[in-house]
Order: structure tokens, then sequence, then C-alpha cells
């Protein structure tokens, strides 16, 4: 296994995060019997504000497992996850934020969970309130239910920053995905299933969060961007709805004029004509809009398809047929 942590503000906390994983690195079982072990914890460095720098320098001098990742320039915890996980080499990827918020002791559970649902992602789904406040909480919960069931995002109620992903799987999905491309919303274009497992969330502490509500409002639309094209797709509905509205509003001016001599001259006829050319407009807005998707998905680089390993030989039927074995001895 491949921990991976994007560090931003991790001075105070990385150190105890990282004893917690300590653990880990040796062989261990599960609570559903597989062996597992964490072969290396990856700190992608997003040149964050504190000293989070020379810690990771330290725990990298004193554990072998710890293996740095510098990245040029602030792009953003989205972005370092993915060079965290492009950089990674283990049969399954977690990730996990720096703050101790997520307790590693539930990697266990995600990953029997994985094997045992045939789950290429699990996502870590809390069964207390995140400790973040009311507002934000509510917000949350509002932009994930706006992008599953408007803008067809799959599960994106479920997503969460802790995961557990198949690692020829993340790897893959981190080298294509475009800038701007969501990393869950891009796991959803090649996975075949996806699970939670669920978890007890911690308290933050004292550290502040490094999201104000402009930056979570900025990261929300670009979700909404990286869905794929069912933004553009509303323009050609609304445009077609329209269409049909001006046809019929036509059609009544028109009975209307001639049932009733009380209309203006001029005005049926230049109604008619607005309500038809605005209708032929938003469908026209609305092909360009098509045009336009079909360029979006080449751009954010959605692939057509996905090469993986022969499923036989993959880790999930590895995890259940070592469990099989080891219950036979």
């Amino acid at each position: 296994m491949s921990i991976v942590i994007p560090v931003y503000r991790g001075e105070r906390t990385l150190p105890t995060v990282i004893d917690e994983l300590l653990p880990y690195t040796d062989a261990f079982r599960t609570p559903g019997g597989h062996l597992a072990k964490v072969e290396e914890v990856i700190l992608s460095y997003d040149r964050g504000p504190d000293r989070s720098d020379d810690v990771i320098r330290d725990l990298a001098h004193r554990h072998s497992f710890v293996k740095a990742v510098w990245l040029s320039r602030n792009f953003g915890q989205h972005a370092a996850t993915l060079a965290g996980i492009s950089s990674s080499g283990g049969d399954w990827i977690v990730t996990i934020d720096e703050d101790g918020q997520q307790d590693p002791a539930y990697i266990s559970s995600m990953l029997d969970t994985a094997i045992t649902e045939g789950a290429e992602v699990v996502y870590a789904k809390p069964t207390n309130k995140p400790p973040h406040g009311a507002i934000r909480n509510a917000a949350s919960r509002t932009a994930k239910r706006i992008l599953q069931s408007v803008f067809g995002s799959g599960n994106a109620s479920d997503f969460n920053s802790f995961r557990l992903i198949l690692g020829e799987i993340g790897r893959s999905v981190a080298a294509y995905t475009g800038t701007g491309v969501y990393l869950d919303v891009a796991l959803t274009w090649v996975t075949n299933r996806q699970v939670t497992s669920p978890v007890q969330l911690r308290e933050e502490g004292d550290r502040p969060s490094g999201y104000s509500y402009m930056r979570l409002l900025g990261h929300f639309w670009r979700m909404v961007l990286s869905t794929g094209t069912r933004g553009l797709r509303l323009v050609t509905i609304v445009g077609a709805l329209f269409a049909a509205a001006g046809v019929l509003f036509a059609i009544y001016l028109v009975i209307t004029r001639f049932a009733s001599g009380d209309i203006p001259e001029g005005w049926t006829s230049q109604m008619v004509l607005t309500s038809l050319g605005v209708g032929a407009i938003l469908v026209s807005l609305g092909i360009v809009a098509e045009y336009i998707g079909i360029a979006v998905n080449m751009a954010m680089g959605k692939p057509p398809y996905l090469i993986v390993r022969d499923p036989a030989l993959s880790p999930l039927s590895a995890g259940k047929s070592n469990t099989k074995t080891d219950a036979a001895d």
C-alpha cells in the first residue's frame, strides 16, 4: 500500500500522522484476514506558509518509508494529491489529509470493504458530522447533491479526501487527468464500482482550515466544470423548450389576432418573429454547446478506454485467494 498525503500546512500535525502510520509499515492483517503492508508514505509538499518542508525533510531522514514529492509552487490540494498518486508504486493507494482528522486505523476496514465488494475505489463515509460548522457542512451537502442530481456526477455525495484506490487505476487517472479535472470525477469515468466504508472523524484541533468560503466555492465550480458536458447539454434542453414554447405562443397570437380585433397592427407579427427567433437562437446555441462539449471532453483527457491487467491477477482477486488459502492452512 502507498499512503499519499498532500501537505500544505502540516508543521504541527504531520509528525503525529506519521507516528500513527508507523505500525502499518510492518505486515499486518486486516479484521477480514487480508495481509497488507504500507510500503511508502508519500508527502506531496504544496508550498505552504509554515515550515512543513523542514518537517518533511526530517521525517524522510528518520523513516526510510517516507518519500518526499516537491511541487514547484502552490498548486492546491487536488494537484498535490495527483502528484503524490503518480509517484506511488503500491497495489493500493490511500489518500489522507495532513491534519489528523482522519484516523489511519480505518485503512484496514476500507481494504476489507474493497476486496469484499470488488470495488476499485472506497470512500470513507463519516458516521459523525464533520467538525467544520453548520454552515460549511450544509453547503458541502448541498453542493454534492447538485453535482449528483443536476450535473450527473455519479456518487458525488460520497466523495471524500480519505479514499482507497486500486493502484493501477489511480496512477493512470493521475497521468491523463487534465488541468482543472477533479480526481473523483475522473475516477467515475474508468472504475466499475465505487463504495463507501464507515469511519469516525476526529476533531480538527487548533489547526486553522486552509480553505476560505471563496476557495471552497471555487473548488465546487471546478467540480461542476469537470463533471463533463452535462451543463452544456442543459443549454440545448433549455433552447428546445424555449423553441417549442415560442411556436405555441406564435400559434396562440395568430389565433387571438383573427379572433379579436383589439390587438394593435403589427404587434402579433412582431411577437411571433421574436418568439420564434429566440427559440431558434437558443437551439443554435445548444448545438454549438454540443460541439464545445466534444472539445471539452478531449481537453479534459477523458479516455475512451483504460487498459488494466487481467482481473484474475488484480489485487482484488488476489486478496480473496489469499484469504481462502490462509483459511485452508
